[in-house]
């Protein structure tokens, strides 16, 4: 399916153009010629990836992410602009872009910066999709093992007799997805983007989850039934083999970070 890109530009020939571009390269692109034009389009239309112009009479295009991030949070943002500035780079990062480019950026710049960008939505697409299914019973907080070892996932707690490890909340998030979805292999990348919260590269990633996975296998290894699950794909990420039986637990996940 094709992937729905917005151009929102108030300069004609730079909006059409780049619509044309990507147009050709087989995305469904459409354009905006303000941000008032492009936060109704979004209103009433699912769009993957926004690329949008920084200085535009009216709302100028850190105001529209600004309303896109709250009615549209999964649409991945390129900035585009010619008046670059230290400041206003931080602001577009505090505002959750995916990318920042100098304007005349190239079209094989641009494209480049869409298909990470449309990498990153599918993956957050993806990982949303089994953060829903296991919504469909969030009650099931506890999972234990044959040999006594429970794990507490509310609490990021693992106990075994007298033996009991408290886990960072990275540890726990990055644990907590691989134990809810058993036999899914996550890619390094999918991991840093779901437990870190940012996309980086697929170089850089395996770098980026080393520790923390390190860190997380030296607590499991105080309990061996449950490290044993946690299995490195060579060259792709991570997955969790296991057969613990989940038993119902009245607790919010909420309630203790």
């Amino acid at each position: 399916m094709k992937s729905n890109i917005l151009v929102v530009d108030d300069e004609p020939v730079a909006r059409q153009s780049l619509t044309d571009i990507l147009r050709l390269e087989g995305y469904n692109a459409t354009s905006a010629l303000n941000g008032q034009a492009a936060v109704e389009y979004i209103r009433m239309h699912p769009i993957d990836l926004m690329i949008v112009d920084l200085r535009m009479p009216g709302m100028d295009g850190l105001e529209v992410v600004q309303v896109v991030n709250q009615i549209s949070p999964e649409t991945e943002v390129i900035l585009l602009t010619a008046f670059g500035s230290t400041e206003t780079a931080i602001q577009a990062l505090r505002l959750r872009i995916h990318d920042y480019l100098l304007k005349p950026a190239s079209p094989a710049q641009i494209l480049a910066s869409v298909k990470k960008g449309l990498t990153r939505h599918a993956a957050r697409s993806r990982i949303g999709n089994l953060t829903a299914d296991n919504d469909v019973d969030r009650t099931v907080e506890v999972f234990s093992f044959k040999d006594g070892t429970t794990v507490d996932l509310s609490r990021r707690e693992i106990k075994h007799k007298n033996k009991v490890e408290h886990l960072t909340p990275a540890e726990g998030r990055l644990l907590r997805i691989l134990i809810e979805n058993e036999g899914k292999v996550f890619s390094h990348r999918e991991l840093v983007l779901l437990v870190q919260g940012y996309d980086t590269s697929q170089r850089e990633a395996p770098e980026i989850l080393r520790p923390l996975v390190s860190r997380l296998r030296h607590k499991l290894d105080e309990f061996p039934l449950l490290s044993e699950r946690v299995v490195s794909v060579r060259g792709t990420g991570y997955l969790y083999e296991g057969d613990a039986n989940k038993r119902s637990m009245h607790v919010s996940p909420d309630k203790h970070g």
